[in-house]
């Protein structure tokens, strides 16, 4: 991974890394429900968007509900949408203190350890990156989003407990995926946009580094994605030491670039939805071209979709966005 890095940091070339597995879910005529239940579904999406699209990488899918259904979470899988917790699982001091740390038999684990598993072993010419939920988007997933935002402030004790377990279970799960033989994790922590950039450092960073800290080395790296960010997580997000981070659409890139460290890869940050899946190939290439443009003095930057593509994407969008950096590439 250092070299793959520092070809990114050192290379002419803007690299392109859409965050994708829908895409390729959709064209082998399996269902969302179906490739979030069956590794060898999952992994066989990956592999087709592996073979049909020239990316620097390949991702497994962007699922936040599996960490929070092995904990015990309702999970409501739909057919063809993305999965989502109901309901809450903690919502006290006690609760929170009876929480146990599952094993990475609970639910739908190993069927995601399996996609990976079967990634690694097959596609052998770019990385595969796992992906994972982060701390406190899973704790909010298990005490209810909302409630979290209160409860920070009037029991942090019992918040910092229920992160501390957390985290301890993506630990061991992020070393599962490592062992899986994926090259890196794209830690997803959407939740801490919410989050004032001081109680970042205290509810995400102080955990996301212990997870960066327990995988991350010359072969395997963390990416830390934090999609509702808007700026005032920049610094936190950096203190974390991942040595990749990406960025979500509501952010003006350019600026994340100039505050980021030139040695950290940053990523980011198309709109999925109202780019990719509502765009036309004509403007698809426009807000490409627009964000290379922009980010054209910055040797750490690689061009990315903001978040997961979402179902239903059109493929020829997608091919208009890598035509379009090949193109500048040229």
């Amino acid at each position: 991974m250092n070299k793959f890095i520092n070809q990114i940091l050192q290379g002419s070339n803007v690299e392109a890394l859409p965050i994708m597995t829908h895409p390729g879910i959709e064209a082998i005529g399996k269902s969302v429900r179906e490739a979030v239940s069956d590794g060898n579904i999952q992994y066989q999406a990956i592999q087709y968007l592996h073979d049909h699209f020239k990316t620097v990488a390949c991702t497994s899918i962007m699922d936040l509900t599996v960490e929070a259904e092995a904990f015990g979470a309702t999970v409501n899988l739909p057919e063809n949408e993305i999965p989502s917790v109901t309901g809450r699982l903690v919502c006290d001091e006690e609760s929170v203190k009876n929480l146990v740390v599952p094993s990475l038999e609970k639910g739908r684990v190993p069927q995601y350890l399996l996609a990976n598993q079967l990634a690694a072993a097959n596609i052998t010419d770019k990385p595969v990156f796992s992906g994972c939920i982060g701390p406190f988007s899973l704790a909010g997933r298990l005490y209810d989003m909302s409630e979290i935002m209160v409860g920070i402030y009037i029991e942090p004790e019992s918040i910092q407990l229920l992160l501390s377990k957390c985290t301890e279970f993506l630990v061991a799960y992020c070393k599962a995926l490592k062992a899986s033989g994926t090259q890196g994790v794209i830690v997803a922590e959407p939740a801490a946009g919410l989050l004032s950039g001081e109680d970042c450092m205290t509810y995400s960073t102080f955990y996301v580094k212990q997870i960066v800290d327990a995988v991350q080395d010359d072969s395997f790296t963390v990416i830390l994605h934090n999609c509702g960010n808007t700026g005032q997580c920049t610094d936190a997000m950096v203190a974390t030491g991942a040595n990749a981070l990406h960025f979500g659409n509501a952010i003006d890139m350019e600026g994340v670039l100039k505050q980021c460290p030139s040695d950290v890869v940053v990523l980011g940050n198309l709109n999925p939805v109202g780019v990719f899946k509502q765009g036309t190939v004509e403007s698809v290439r426009e807000e490409t071209l627009q964000l290379l443009q922009k980010t054209a003095g910055y040797k750490n930057f690689v061009i990315s979709s903001g978040c997961d593509l979402p179902p239903n994407v059109p493929e020829a969008n997608i091919r208009a966005f890598l035509e379009t950096v090949e193109m500048f590439n040229i």
